[in-house]
């Protein structure tokens, strides 16, 4: 069968292929437009118009990726966004059921694509490009693929234009991510996505021709990947109440400067922290002498001070608590000289600042002639060194240099060529002075400097006053289409709402609103607030700015937010505004709630229902740590994030997804990174070490032979590199991120970690298990006996018999640590590094330990501590640790786990921060622990096919729940605990398929009374 169809104005003959088709063949080409490659925060769209003579819902599929994201409409219906995270020469694409949006006539294929022009934490640089082929699928009678005929495919037929109103000056969210987001919706003229017969036409709007730029499999895309997991899902959420109502005054003026990208313009290529040493210099030109307010609103190190006409202010002498930094000055009037001095270390992100004052003035820059023309109001100058630090290479000569700054690890001001001229900068107070250094003076690059920090106008505020919500402005609350009426303002003032969304939630924002033109709406969301205190996200700006045309209008945004509470802002409001609804379309893995618990505790069954929800959400196209700051794929946090999700929600594809992504990280380093697919090169040796137990007890978990014979040549790859690492005696030796708590433990950067060499002995021993898996049994031995010889030289060198506890480490110089702590002593006991009666002595610390000892700082670690205390028995202690810390964020009304407990000081913006993230997968241990132990069940043999039910009640008198099995169904287990005829009596009844096996078991001391059903 021939078929002919229209395209694009012209005919393109489509015949069947010869035989089966259910091997896809890449027919497309890779587009993209503009003049740039690569181009810095551009959002692109791509249109594809075609004709269909004839269509009666036929299945067809849209193959499809892009660098960096890209989201899909068809006739408008937006259905499907990605690719996965992947690493570029093993780029991932989606195929996407279309048929049911086609019909007869005119379609049109749309398509956003997001080039970051950067590297992030989850994104290594590619090139911009869009890679897309429609095709009408024929099925068999089964359902599956037998031949396929191309409908469109990505070519020069398709137009592109960049998408009209964003700001591609706008900030970046963090070091970690992409981009905050600025539209300017009055320059829509039609909504360019919609289908052809409602969308502009490319005379009217200016598209252009794309350009064809690669083929399938050219560099950088070598090879493309199916995706091995299912599509997001997209589930509206809507606010449950309006939190707070408030007139605001905004401040004057806010700014954002990418420091760290304009200082060493090669990093936007690779994601690792730089030091540097420079300023940043404006004019702040003022209509009279006033008093002014500046502040600097960033967690920002490389932040020194600033010099206001010669007044030097240390960021140390500044006021407000950290990182919020004030400081009143005096303008005068006319030109003021205002440099930014700028030297430290800095991972990017930006440096939010904002100047308040009554007296009308502007900041500009300081060169202002022909040859200098800049759209951003600064200069830099500078920089006068530069130097790209990476973790795991301690050679001086793998460290970028140049300036004079030659091998320092860190940066000394007083130690680089022309320190001289850099320190003389600090003191200058004129234009005119500043040009003397005018070789050292360029101007700011345009696409580094953001004319509005919508963090800073969010949080700043000049003055602000609370108002009682009325009762019918919670009308944005309720989903019936009847919009809430938002007053109009007083002239110069804004209105602020926060709305609460009940629990934590990730996801794309969307809004719809009737305004005048020129209404603007800033959306800033964060995660914590008690009454009039707010957690402000500093970190990541995690915020929006709408300029609305007039009338009626829906806006759905394409980044991603996690957050509970969202901050809007309403500027220019002069006429009543009608809100008909703003709602976060939440965007997860898909999985169901197999995964049940419920007992005889309360607070325990709230304690299980947020790292449920926690484990939820930082389930994305991998695992991810949280939400709101990183969306990160950190290796070692998944390992204890894929216990939590077999016990509560059983997804497998993730799993063998994140573990097959670490691997790619070794053209980058051969000890495989902490973060990947990243463009920052990090070590974590511990996150490395956890991958490779993930690797074993997924095996296990699924009982998949397949896997292990796949993956074990690169897990023995990297531990052979390791291996490498131990020194003279015996022991792990590295320079590298020597990390395993947030807490103030000695894990120095360079030396020799204790926790780190006895998880490495624990994984040794896992790898030996895991070649047996793979059907290299005969590697077992090499790798058993290399784990006892390091449990040895541990023993030997790192055991302190004055203290009887292991020394957390021994530093690069040969001194041993000061300090001792659980962390170490609970590693050394779940690893078997600690044996006979040294076992017995750290055993007794776990419910006892020393005052002295550092405690532990995180959930996280908390995992390995539940670990320790079932392995000796010490049931109560886990629950009654789990009521204690875990109920503290059940206290504080969370509805998900803290990535850190309250009291320490470490990885917080401000130390009296309760916690950094409030979401954060790495904490979610009793999601795991509740369902293993209280409810018993555990896997008796490989793939489940057999299991032991035994459960460890503690001081529970009963509890019931579900287990999800890697196979079909799951194991329903009650038990229940009661007097009867002067007995205990344990009532344990477990519903299981017939095909597995089940072993029941109930404690010492009880009578027992098992029931046992199959189906």
């Amino acid at each position: 069968m021939d078929q002919t169809l229209t395209a694009g104005g012209r005919e393109l003959p489509i015949k069947e292929k010869e035989g089966s088709t259910d091997r896809f063949v890449w027919q497309a080409s890779w587009i993209w437009g503009g003049s740039e490659d690569w181009p810095r925060n551009e959002w692109r769209c791509f249109r594809k118009a075609f004709t269909l003579r004839q269509w009666e819902h036929e299945s067809a599929e849209i193959t499809i990726t892009a660098d960096a994201r890209y989201v899909l409409y068809v006739n408008g219906v937006l259905c499907g966004r990605g690719p996965s995270r992947s690493w570029p020469f093993e780029l991932n694409y989606h195929v996407h059921e279309v048929g049911h949006l086609l019909r007869p006539g005119v379609n049109t294929l749309a398509v956003l694509v997001m080039s970051y022009g950067t590297a992030t934490f989850s994104y290594v640089p590619g090139r911009g490009g869009l890679l897309a082929q429609l095709e009408q699928v024929h099925l068999d009678t089964d359902g599956t693929p037998q031949q396929r005929e191309l409908i469109a495919a990505t070519d020069a037929s398709w137009c592109t234009t960049p998408y009209a109103g964003y700001e591609r000056r706008a900030s970046r969210m963090s070091c970690q991510l992409g981009f905050t987001e600025q539209v300017d919706a009055r320059q829509w003229k039609r909504e360019w996505f919609g289908a052809a017969e409602h969308a502009a036409s490319i005379e009217e709007s200016g598209w252009t021709a794309a350009r064809v730029i690669a083929k399938a499999g050219d560099a950088p895309w070598v090879k493309l990947i199916p995706s091995d997991i299912p599509e997001l899902t997209e589930q509206e959420v809507w606010p449950v109440r309006v939190e707070s109502l408030k007139e605001a005054v905004p401040i004057s003026w806010t700014h954002v400067l990418d420091v760290r990208e304009a200082m060493d313009p090669g990093s936007r290529m690779h994601a690792n922290p730089v030091s540097f040493a420079g300023y940043a210099a404006a004019v702040v030109h003022s209509s009279r002498e006033a008093e002014a307010v500046i502040g600097f609103f960033s967690a920002f190190h490389a932040l020194r001070g600033f010099t206001l006409n010669g007044i030097y202010y240390p960021v140390s002498a500044m006021e407000g608590e950290r990182p919020r930094r004030l400081q009143q000055v005096k303008l005068q009037a006319g030109d003021n000289l205002l440099l930014i001095e700028l030297a430290g270390q800095d991972h990017g992100g930006g440096l939010h600042l904002g100047i308040d004052c009554e007296a009308a003035f502007r900041v500009v820059s300081p060169l202002l002639d022909k040859e200098t023309v800049s759209a951003a109001p600064f200069a830099l100058i500078g920089p006068f060194a530069s130097l790209v630090h990476i973790d795991h290479q301690p050679n001086p000569d793998a460290l970028r240099q140049y300036q004079g700054f030659g091998g320092q690890k860190s940066l000394d001001i007083h130690a680089f060529k022309d320190a001289d001229v850099y320190l003389q900068c600090r003191t200058l107070s004129t234009i005119r002075e500043l040009l003397l250094y005018r070789r050292w003076v360029k101007p700011f690059p345009d696409l580094l400097s953001s004319d509005a920090s919508i963090f800073v106008s969010s949080i700043w505020k000049r003055a602000e006053q609370t108002k009682a919500v009325p009762a019918p402005l919670q009308q944005i609350c309720l989903a019936n289409r009847i919009p809430a009426i938002i007053p109009a303002a007083t002239t110069g003032r804004g209105t602020e709402l926060i709305l609460d969304f009940g629990r934590e939630w990730s996801g794309f924002l969307r809004f719809e609103i009737e305004a005048p033109e020129g209404t603007i709406l800033d959306a800033y969301g964060f995660e914590y607030m008690d009454g009039g205190s707010r957690q402000d996200t500093f970190g990541v700006d995690n915020t929006l700015r709408y300029v609305c045309r007039e009338g009626r209008q829906r806006y759905e945004s394409p980044v991603r937010r996690g957050l509970r509470y969202l901050m809007l802002t309403i500027h220019g409001n002069m006429k009543p505004l009608r809100l008909f609804g703003v709602t976060l379309v939440q965007s997860s893995y898909p999985v169901a709630e197999i995964g049940r618990f419920h007992c005889s505790d309360p607070l325990l069954n709230d304690i299980w229902e947020i790292s449920k929800h926690t484990t939820r959400l930082c389930m994305e196209d991998t695992f991810v740590d949280c939400p709101a700051y990183e969306q990160v794929f950190w290796v070692g946090d998944s390992r204890n994030e894929a216990l939590v999700n077999y016990y509560v929600f059983g997804a497998l594809d993730i799993v063998k997804h994140c573990l097959q992504l670490v691997p790619g990280s070794g053209s980058q380093t051969p000890l495989y990174a902490d973060q990947v697919p990243s463009g920052w090169s990090s070590v974590i040796p511990n996150w490395t070490f956890f991958w490779i137990t993930a690797c074993l007890e997924y095996t296990r978990h699924t009982g998949s032979g397949a896997f292990a014979a796949a993956i074990w040549p690169k897990v023995k790859f990297t531990l052979d590199h390791y291996l490498q690492h131990l020194d003279k005696q015996g022991l792990l030796t590295i320079h590298a991120w020597n990390l395993l708590d947030w807490a103030p433990i000695e894990q120095p950067n360079d030396g020799t970690v204790t926790h780190q060499n006895a998880i490495l002995a624990r994984t040794l021993a896992d790898a030996a298990r895991l070649s047996e898996l793979a059907g290299c049994a005969e590697e077992a031995a090499y790798y058993d006996a290399r784990s006892q010889h390091l449990i040895y030289a541990i023993n030997k060198h790192l055991w302190s018999e004055e203290h009887q506890a292991f020394i957390d480490c021994i530093y690069a110089d040969g001194s041993p640590s000061s300090t001792f702590s659980m962390q170490t002593q609970v590693t050394a006991l779940i690893t078997g590094a600690a044996a006979d009666e040294r076992k017995e002595i750290l055993a007794a610390y776990l419910t006892s330990p020393p005052d002295h000892f550092v405690g532990i700082g995180s959930p996280f670690m908390t995992f390995f501590y539940y670990e320790a205390l079932v392995m000796h028995g010490e049931i109560d202690r886990m629950l009654q640790d789990m009521r204690e810390k875990f109920g503290e964020m059940v206290k504080h009304e969370a509805t998900t786990c803290w990535e850190m407990y309250p009291g320490f000081t470490e990885n917080r913006a401000n130390p009296k921060d309760l916690t950094r993230s409030h979401c954060h997968a790495w904490s979610a241990a009793p999601g795991y622990f509740l369902g293993a132990v209280v409810l018993g069940v555990r896997p008796a043999a490989d793939g489940w096919t057999a299991v032991r039910i035994a459960p460890q009640p503690g001081d529970l008198q009963w509890a019931k729940g579900a287990v999800p099995l890697p196979q079909d169904g799951r194991i329903d287990v009650k038990w229940e605990i009661r007097k009867e005829s002067g007995d205990s009596v344990f009532q344990l009844e477990v519903v299981a398929p017939k095909e597995v096996a089940v072993e029941m078991e109930v404690p010492e001391g009880y009578r027992p009374l098992l029931i046992h059903r199959t189906y």
